[in-house]
């Protein structure tokens, strides 16, 4: 792999590696995930060079958390010490996993904070952003929560999460915001129409979940495929019926393209996500070692205009079907209002 030059979050945040790990899918919600296997997929991460852990401390109900915090214990001095957490709080959850809403109160985000910094083990965290947008609590006393921590030492930089342009330009007025955090991907361009744009003006960075929209662009999603209840994907409009066949029809567009490169449906699209700018950092949710390299991969891959626009051919902006969350879930997306 090539040297990489590092990306900024935004004009007040750091600079990281031009890939982030998203961590969330070592605490079982693709499916079973192994312990043992997700720490040494973060060590060698970080061997790699990547910097930006993404947690939340709703998955897995804290479990995401420890593990993450026992990756950073067990990893070399000078690999830890390069390391940046990223933490999601707000969202209520129930003992049987059940979805209760989000909580962004002042008093709320203190008393989350202080459960993340002992359950990481750190004495701040890097990136603090609400998950979703609390709708009875307004963003400016959230952000500013926040912004106390800051002030106290507590996090270093404030992150927002799935919220449109209104909100954000109402947080960047409150405090200065690092990034936003959105799902994009080939087949979710919705940040383009209003959010991205807002972003750039404002000197908000991207950092983008989802690049493989939950593993269905990684190539390895066969027609029918059945995922066990308690795995996104059992109830993700995208993976199911019809829905499924024409977006596998995609990814048989897409794989044309990635074998005239010599490379996977994965990497191009990776590679086509930073090629939306400096400013955008992907999130790979990769749980094993060799789906990490296989995404670091996507480093060396160059997209020059023919390649992008044969891309833009393939799999044009809306062409997917179905939303990308179930609509309980669409409901508490401020992004998609």
């Amino acid at each position: 792999m090539t040297t990489q030059t590092p990306r900024t979050l935004g004009t007040t945040g750091p600079q990281v590696f031009p890939l982030g790990l998203g961590c969330m899918g070592m605490s079982g919600m693709y499916g079973e995930a192994d312990r043992a296997e997700s720490i040494a997929t973060v060590h060698a991460a970080l061997e790699a060079g990547v910097t930006l852990l993404d947690t939340g401390d709703f998955y897995g109900m804290g479990h995401n958390e420890l593990l993450v915090s026992e990756a950073l214990r067990t990893a070399p001095a000078a690999l830890r010490e390069n390391a940046l957490v990223s933490v999601k709080f707000g969202a209520l959850r129930g003992p049987d996993g059940d979805w209760y809403g989000f909580d962004g109160r002042p008093a709320a985000v203190q008393n989350f904070a202080a459960y993340s910094l002992q359950r990481l083990g750190v004495d701040h965290i890097d990136v603090y952003r609400p998950a979703r947008l609390d709708p009875d609590v307004p963003i400016e006393e959230t952000v500013g929560a926040i912004a106390e921590l800051v002030e106290k030492g507590y996090v270093r930089h404030i992150g927002l999460s799935e919220v449109g342009a209104d909100t954000i330009r109402r947080a960047a007025a409150t405090a200065p915001i690092a990034d936003l955090q959105i799902e994009y991907a080939l087949i979710s361009r919705g940040p383009e129409r209003e959010i991205l744009p807002t972003l750039r003006e404002l000197g908000i960075a991207v950092t983008a979940y989802g690049v493989l929209s939950r593993g269905l662009l990684s190539g390895h999603v066969a027609p029918g495929q059945e995922y066990a209840a308690n795995d996104f994907r059992a109830h993700s409009p995208r993976f199911q019926g019809d829905n499924l066949r024409h977006n596998l029809g995609l990814v048989e567009a897409l794989r044309k393209i990635a074998e005239q490169k010599g490379v996977s449906v994965a990497q191009i699209a990776i590679a086509w996500v930073l090629s939306r700018g400096e400013d955008v950092v992907p999130l790979i949710g990769a749980k094993t070692r060799a789906r990490l390299d296989e995404a670091l991969s996507a480093l060396d891959v160059t997209l020059d205009a023919a390649d992008l626009a044969a891309v833009e051919a393939a799999v044009p902006a809306d062409a997917a079907a179905g939303e990308r969350y179930a609509p309980a879930q669409m409901a508490m997306l401020d992004s998609e209002r």
